[in-house]
């Protein structure tokens, strides 16, 4: 009987020796690797609205998160490296910011599940199966961009009324530009506005390309939404008002440095709105489960010093339908 009550007691005491054990291990924290389509730099508000929704959830960096940065500046032909990259660290999630970025990071792996803030055309590209049931290992939200060229073009109808020609800023290396353009011309000659095709490559091809748009006498400016184009909005903007071009935008970014006007979702509120998707990952929801979500909300903004330095009035019945203006 003794030896059967020491023995118990030491069973007794190793439980409670592995169970102390393994309280006092650290949990272990889920990591988050970033992989945007450009530099970071331009990016900055961006990547702070995620973080603001992720502390909205509770998460801390350096607690509970652990956020994983590119080792090097982004540049296209980097992105299958840095995604490759934050593969081979094991992070949890890649939040990947734009189309090009999604591409990289579905091509370093199948398995890691993939959130994107903002991605362009995902049906179009093949990136998800389809917006409700997104399969594989990638959702997030989806920017309705090609959706929006008929109510940009007629906002500068509006803007500029009898504009006949309107040049379209794209790069067509993009995969996103095709079905943009098939769209916008679609709109196009449903209003009866001939486009005028300004296709640039790399950054020494705008000034080329501002100055056919002069020579042709476009009238108007509209450009074709993706990562290059968000990169170089400082020198697209500048070039417009040099011009004096009335040129739209898809990003508000672009009105915040000078662009005349845009009409499109708030990234920040997407991006910030992805914190929610990875929140929902961490706890064990699959991606293939999860809809991409489209934005519900469009914002019109316009920049009247940028109206009043190319010699444009806004008319009061577009002004007053502005969520802002900046003056």
């Amino acid at each position: 009987m003794k030896r059967k009550i020491t023995v118990l007691t030491l069973c007794a005491l190793l439980f409670a020796l592995c169970f102390q054990a393994q309280a006092q291990q650290p949990k272990k924290v889920p990591r988050i690797g970033y992989l945007p389509s450009g530099p970071i730099s331009e990016r900055v508000h961006l990547w702070d609205a995620f973080r603001q929704g992720m502390r909205e959830l509770g998460y801390v960096e350096g607690q509970n998160i652990t956020l994983v940065f590119p080792s090097a500046e982004v540049t296209p032909e980097r992105l299958p490296h840095l995604a490759a990259e934050l593969v081979s660290l094991k992070v949890d999630v890649i939040v990947a910011a734009g189309t090009p970025a999604v591409q990289a990071a579905k091509e370093a792996t199948k398995t890691i599940p993939i959130v994107t803030p903002i991605t362009t055309e995902p049906l179009e590209t093949g990136l998800v199966a389809s917006l409700a049931r997104p399969g594989g290992n990638i959702t997030g939200l989806s920017y309705m961009s090609s959706d929006l060229s008929g109510k940009r073009l007629e906002l500068l109808r509006e803007v500029v009324p009898g504009v006949s020609r309107i040049a379209v800023l794209s790069n067509p290396s993009s995969a996103t530009v095709p079905p943009m353009m098939r769209k916008t011309e679609v709109a196009a000659r449903a209003l009866g506005v001939q486009l005028q095709r300004l296709e640039v490559h790399g950054p020494d091809d705008f000034e080329r390309v501002f100055q056919a748009a002069t020579k042709e006498r476009a009238g108007a400016l509209i450009t074709l939404d993706d990562a290059f184009a968000f990169t170089q909005r400082t020198r697209i903007v500048k070039l417009a008002t040099k011009n004096r071009l009335p040129a739209i935008y898809g990003f508000r970014e672009f009105v915040e440095v000078g662009g005349l006007m845009s009409y499109a979702a708030n990234l920040s509120d997407m991006y910030r709105r992805a914190a929610t998707y990875v929140d929902k990952i961490l706890k064990g929801t699959k991606p293939a489960d999860l809809p991409v979500e489209q934005p519900m909300k469009f914002e019109l903004v316009i920049n009247l010093k940028t109206a009043e330095q190319i010699g444009l009035t806004i008319p009061p019945n577009v002004l007053v339908r502005a969520d802002k203006v900046i003056k």
